[in-house]
């Protein structure tokens, strides 16, 4: 038997949560320390994982099967195609950055209401989402990628309303509530979300007998699996509802603001660059594969939304006061672009959604963790208690400003390629939605430039005369994010090379192919 890879890629964090957590209250280094440490080890597994597939062989590999509850069809089955490696990739890139800077996020602190932070339990939790995101990503049994898809959702809840942002401008018992009121709000959507999919679930376990994803998808490719039409409608909805929430998508978007804003930023970053990601993985996993006709039919509504979160994101990220919540809705209007990616069914439309899904996590984290330590020294989220900070902290500022141009998808930095490739998909297919989305890049550049300018730029205010610039732990977070964002703005080969093959095979299962170009015949 070979070695079970993918499962010791997402073990691995589990064991590391549950040492950490067992760590004595008093060596609240050591359990920094052994957190960090798992995380790199993960990683290291991870880069293994990444290095071993081939883009030109199976299209899941590294398999594993074992039988777990027969008497349900129920497997523990898994496997990694180009797009789950690059996003099992992005989680382990991204989580030993969220430790470094929320090293002192939860540290003991007493405060009014006496409330104290366990250091031990803000790590813990964190390699807890670590693992149930990986095995996510590398789940192709329904059932179970379903559990953790739901089970990721308690520690969230915890890391959210158990260790909220210390920068806050009500007092303790205000802060609490919202941070309270935040970490529900974000449960409820989910799980219910979530429910709406267990029926549906349960639902194709009726009609296929078993909810191994490979299974499935090769019975209905050779006919021997028929799903009526209403059925099949009926069952996308119950996926993609669920999906549409984790995204999040327009309606169904509004416990991101408060989820991110009452977070510490590194939880912030957990959220919308890692979480958030396995909606819209599980959409070209699960809803595409699964139920390609449903898909093809309800195309023009999702694009609707997508355009509307798209705009509207980026509207309201225009008008905050807050720097954290203006994030947040940035956030809602890239993942309308990689939504509209999606179902452009296009495959330059797919690949740069599946790239952006890469570069967005990298680049929010970037701007979001940057963000985190200007909050931290300044103790406020308000916009409007900034200015002239590029004068006393040059590198503090010189970093938000990578953060934030790579948010706008400036030429250079990688989110430009991804969201090219978005609309260049788009236009092929929907010219008119293209052209409305492009709008999307103007607001982009409205909202970060604005924010730079009332932040780092005009008079230096006296609460910020003397704050410290980026110390070394800080830059150790910072700087490997933004030599990422320039080389794959750069040369995006590495990843598009692992996602391209997986992405010509779900067009295939969609039965879609690019349109032709309309070329004039010459006369």
């Amino acid at each position: 038997m070979s070695f079970p890879l993918l499962t010791a890629t997402a073990a691995l964090p589990a064991i590391g949560a549950i040492a950490t957590a067992a760590v004595p209250a008093a060596q609240r280094v050591a359990a920094k320390w052994l957190a960090l440490l798992v995380s790199l080890a993960t990683l290291v597994l991870a880069a293994i994982v990444f290095v071993r597939f081939d883009p030109g062989g199976d299209r899941y590999q590294l398999t594993e099967s074992h039988a777990w509850i027969k008497d349900f069809g129920v497997r523990y089955e898994l496997g990694v195609d180009g797009i789950g490696v690059a996003l099992v990739a992005l989680t382990a890139l991204l989580i030993p950055f969220v430790i470094l800077a929320g090293w002192h996020d939860a540290d003991p602190q007493e405060t009014g209401n006496r409330r104290w932070r366990p250091t031990q339990g803000f790590f813990a939790l964190i390699l807890a989402v670590e693992a149930m995101v990986i095995i996510s990503f590398e789940a192709t049994d329904v059932f179970l990628f379903y559990i953790f898809f739901e089970a990721m959702l308690i520690p969230m809840y915890f890391l959210i309303g158990g260790f909220g942002d210390r920068a806050h401008e009500h007092g303790d018992d205000a802060a609490a509530t919202q941070r309270s009121y935040a970490a529900v709000k974000f449960l409820l959507y989910n799980l219910v979300g979530g429910l709406i999919m267990l029926a549906a679930v349960i639902g194709l376990y009726v009609v296929a007998g078993n909810f191994s994803l490979q299974e499935i998808v090769q019975a209905r490719a050779s006919g021997s699996l028929h799903m009526a039409t209403s059925t099949e409608r009926w069952l996308f909805l119950g996926f993609f509802f669920a999906f549409a929430v984790k995204a999040p998508l327009w309606p169904l978007h509004t416990w991101l603001p408060n989820a991110m804003g009452e977070a510490t930023a590194p939880v912030a970053v957990l959220i919308t660059a890692v979480v958030d990601k396995v909606g819209t993985f599980a959409m070209l996993r699960f809803c595409l594969q699964l139920f390609p006709e449903a898909s093809k039919w309800a195309t023009p509504v999702i694009l609707v939304l997508a355009l509307i979160s798209i705009i509207y994101g980026a509207l309201l990220a225009v008008g905050q006061r807050d720097i954290k919540r203006l994030v947040a809705y940035a956030s809602i209007s890239h993942f309308g672009f990689i939504i509209l990616g999606i179902f452009a069914m296009t495959s330059q439309g797919q690949s740069g959604a599946t790239l952006y899904m890469v570069n967005h996590g990298i680049s929010t984290a970037a701007l979001m963790l940057v963000a985190g330590f200007l909050i931290s020294r300044r103790g406020s989220r308000l916009i409007a208690d900034y200015g002239g900070v590029q004068k006393v902290a040059p590198v503090l500022a010189g970093t938000f400003l990578i953060g934030g141009l790579a948010t706008l998808s400036l030429p250079g930095l990688a989110p430009f390629v991804s969201e090219f490739l978005v609309l260049v998909g788009a236009f092929e297919r929907y010219p008119a939605v293209g052209i409305v989305a492009t709008f999307g890049i103007v607001l982009a550049a409205l909202y970060t430039l604005v924010l730079y300018q009332r932040t780092m730029t005009g008079p230096v205010k006296a609460e910020v005369a003397e704050m410290p610039d980026l110390r070394v732990r800080e830059l150790l977070v910072v700087a490997p994010l933004i030599a990422l964002l320039i080389f794959l703005g750069v040369y995006p080969k590495p990843v598009t090379d692992i996602v391209n093959p997986a992405v010509q095979q779900t067009m295939s299962d969609v039965h879609k192919t690019d349109p032709k170009p309309e070329v004039e015949a010459a006369k």
